[in-house]
Order: structure tokens, then C-alpha cells, then sequence
């Protein structure tokens, strides 16, 4: 029986993160699309890891527990890294809170129930949760600790009060950022940590159709404008789950880690800056 990393979503991030950090481990790598984990597991298991795909749906509880199933029979979950989930210009609306909100929340739940003594959880969010202005605080404590079947029936993630893909894509990413601080407790009590990440504009496949798509104007921007001047890369997210999933991070737990490349800085503080 060997120690097990969850990995969900096959993608760039994902992968670079599993590469870091999942020697010697059973890597479970779960994707909506097949083809994808399995592609990422040839790439992996080519290179002398261990890895195993497996169709997992982030929208369903039922399909993330059979992933944490058959995590199960290979060994202790040590290691979480959720890399899953749909981008605004990928999914309506609905989809986006499904995925993105509910399904992140209802994995967090789940493997916090089964992570291993000594675990420990990434889970990628968005710098876009920190664009959106600031939340109550009721309406923060909703998002954090509202139970998982009943997160999609609050009022402020009602259609109504949600006015674009953009727009539910941060609140997603924004109850990403506090869900992560109340779940952290509940992992701490089985001597666990989960923290969240927050990308900017990564160069991925995904980004590449972005830049060259009806928003790529918008995006090159962004990242022309940013004090880093540039976009960054998957590994350069990896450097920063590899602290918070090694021991160097033990003592980091509920917190959310922003990389990009001072982009928000920028849209606050500098030329990024919206026009009133």
C-alpha cells in the first residue's frame, strides 16, 4: 500500500504540481474528459511515476467519492491537489457555481474526512476572487460555512443577483478563498492542512485560446501592465504548492497565496487600474 495523491483536473497546473510533488506516491488523477487524465497519466507514468486516470465529474458528490473510492484501495490520501474547474468563458453561469463553488466545496468536505495524519490539500483558485469588491462579512461567513447542499440556494448566488460568467466566476473563486479557511479547521482536527492557491494569467493551452480569442486584448494587456510584465508559467505555481504541501509549509494552513505577477496590485494600485 503506498501513500495516494488525489489529482483533480488534468491540466498544466495540475500536472506540474503532481510532477513536484508526487514521487513515490499512487497518483489518482480524476477529469470530466477521460482522455485528458489519461494523457497526463502516460506523461507521468512515462517519466517513472505512478499514476492512474479515472473520469470524475467536480459537479457531482457522488463521482468525487467514487474517486476517493478507489484512492482508497491503493492506499492512505495524503495528498490533495485540486486543480478542476471551468473558466468564464468556457461555461454559463450555472455551470460555473456548480463546478467551480459547490464542487470544490463538497471535495474539500469529502477528502477532509479521509486525509491521512500529516496531509495535505492545494486547491487553485483564481486572482479573480480578489477583484471582486469586498463581501460582508455575513455574506463571507455564508460562503465559508454554509452547508454543502445548501450553498447553491443563498440568496447573493441566486441568478438574479449574479450578472454575468465573470461575475460568478469570482464569487466562485471568492468562496474558494473561505471555504479553504473553515474547512481548515476541520482538517487541523486530523492533523491536516489545506490551503488555496491564486493564479493570474498562467500560460496554459486554455490561455493560449484566451490570448487569441475575443478577450485576448484584455488579457495582453493585463499581463503587459503588470509589475512582472509577463505571464507566468504552471511551475512557477508548483514552486508555491510544493512549500504549502512539503513540511516547510507545516505550519501554514487556511490561507490563500496570490500569483500574479502583481497584476491585482496593478488593477487597485496602478495602471490596470479601471476607468471611473
Amino acid at each position: 500500500m503506498k501513500d495516494v495523491m488525489i489529482l483533480t483536473g488534468a491540466g498544466q497546473i495540475g500536472m506540474a504540481i503532481a510532477r513536484r510533488m508526487g514521487y513515490g506516491k499512487k497518483i489518482v488523477i480524476g477529469d470530466k474528459k477521460p482522455e485528458n487524465a489519461e494523457a497526463v497519466s502516460k506523461i507521468m507514468n512515462d517519466a517513472g511515476f505512478n499514476a492512474v486516470a479515472v473520469e470524475m465529474d467536480l459537479s457531482s458528490r457522488e463521482s468525487i467519492k467514487s474517486l476517493i473510492a478507489k484512492a482508497e484501495t491503493y492506499g492512505d490520501i495524503t495528498m490533495l491537489v485540486n486543480a478542476a474547474g471551468v473558466s468564464p468563458s468556457q461555461a454559463p453561469v450555472e455551470a460555473i457555481l456548480k463546478v467551480d463553488l459547490y464542487g470544490t466545496a463538497v471535495l474539500l468536505e469529502e477528502v477532509g474526512k479521509v486525509i491521512k495524519s500529516g496531509g495535505a490539500g492545494v486547491t487553485i483558485s483564481s486572482q479573480s476572487g480578489h477583484r471582486m469588491p469586498a463581501l460582508s462579512p455575513e455574506a463571507d461567513e455564508e460562503l465559508a460555512t454554509t452547508p454543502t447542499e445548501e450553498l447553491l440556494e443563498l440568496d447573493i448566488l441566486k441568478p438574479e443577483n449574479i450578472k454575468d460568467t465573470l461575475h460568478a466566476y469570482q464569487i466562485a473563486k471568492r468562496c474558494n478563498e473561505k471555504r479553504v479557511m473553515a474547512e481548515s479547521v476541520k482538517w487541523g482536527e486530523k492533523g491536516a492542512r489545506i490551503n488555496s492557491i491564486s493564479p493570474g494569467i498562467i500560460v496554459t493551452p486554455l490561455a493560449i485560446d484566451e490570448f487569441n480569442g475575443p478577450r485576448g486584448d484584455f488579457y495582453k494587456n493585463m499581463f503587459a501592465k503588470c509589475p512582472a510584465g509577463r505571464p507566468g508559467t504552471a511551475d512557477e505555481v508548483a514552486n508555491v504548492a510544493e512549500l504549502l504541501l512539503s513540511d516547510k509549509g507545516a505550519f501554514i494552513t487556511g490561507a490563500d497565496f496570490l500569483i500574479d505577477g502583481g497584476a491585482t496590485a496593478s488593477y487597485f494600485y496602478g495602471p490596470l487600474r479601471p476607468e471611473e
